[in-house]
């Protein structure tokens, strides 16, 4: 392998930086830095990832990482690297199982409950509702619509879009930069960049080395890649389909309107319907409703 470390946005790279007991500090340093001073995360304890519903039969969720904060607070992380038609439906649907399952059984319950958080990583632009946005932090909760004030606190989805961050190293001025930084460059970084000179960043790249890895984990991570380049090969291959569409549509479109006007120019010279279907090879009557 070229790369001296890890991908974090393979399933792999990203559940051993943030999805491990070992390494809970530099998912608390991320939460904090995403939450910009809201947030005052100082541990945290991981909760099973995979959530089951309320019947047998019932859909269950997996989580990509799934934790709590020493005051209870519920963190859902996923890192998304495809786009998916119904994608906010989906985190609206995870939230539910934080929710629900702090309803106690049995008793007296006030429905008091704790706050919910769903963190999106999306490698991709998220265009859908926010296309017009070009900040890549998109900060959601319960509105009241004629206010325009948070209507519930409690309930807060965040969705990053990796591929708007754009900032060079000379320009990273806060942590929630430098984490930017470290999600879209990590895998072509050759070097620890000075401006990441932080503890938790000399954890951070202790951990993503690949050169460390034993047999067996570098055999996963060697999976999750060609997962991952799997999934970038398949969305580029459906780029150029549809733009090689586009171009032709684009190209058929033209045609029809360079026909309309010479139509149009030889209706004008006096030229019959009849000769400039001969010329065309168009029928009278397609001519007689372009001209």
């Amino acid at each position: 392998m070229t790369e001296r470390y890890i991908n974090p946005r393979t399933d792999f790279g990203f559940k051993r930086l943030f999805g491990s007991e070992f390494n809970k500090e530099l998912l608390i340093s991320f939460l904090n830095a995403i939450f910009m001073g809201e947030q005052d995360v100082k541990d945290v304890t991981y909760i099973n990832s995979e959530q089951l519903g309320d019947r047998v039969d019932a859909r269950r969720a997996i989580f990509d990482v799934y934790c709590e904060n020493q005051k209870g607070d519920k963190f859902i992380v996923e890192m998304q690297n495809v786009y998916q038609e119904f994608f906010k439906d989906r985190t609206i649907y995870y939230s539910t199982f934080p929710i629900r399952e702090q309803a106690r059984r049995g008793g007296d319950w006030d429905f008091h409950l704790s706050p919910v958080y769903t963190i999106g990583l999306l490698n991709f632009n998220f265009a859908e509702g926010l296309d017009e946005a070009r900040h890549w932090h998109h900060e959601v909760k319960l509105m009241e619509v004629e206010t325009k004030k948070v209507f519930y606190d409690k309930l807060t989805y965040v969705y990053i879009e990796i591929p708007k961050f754009n900032k060079r190293e000379s320009e990273l001025v806060t942590m929630y930069d430098k984490w930017m930084y470290i999600l879209k460059n990590l895998s072509a970084l050759m070097e620890r960049p000075l401006a990441l000179q932080e503890r938790v960043f000399t954890r951070l790249f202790e951990q993503a080395e690949i050169s460390k890895f034993n047999h067996f984990e570098l055999k996963q991570y060697e999976d999750s890649q060609n997962a991952y380049r799997d999934i970038v090969n398949a969305i580029n291959t459906a780029k150029k389909d549809s733009f090689a569409e586009g171009i032709e549509k684009g190209r058929a479109e033209g045609r029809a309107e360079g026909r309309a006007e010479l139509i149009k120019m030889m209706k004008q010279q006096g030229v019959s319907s009849e000769d400039i279907s001969r010329l065309t090879g168009l029928s009278i009557d397609e001519i007689e409703c372009r001209s």
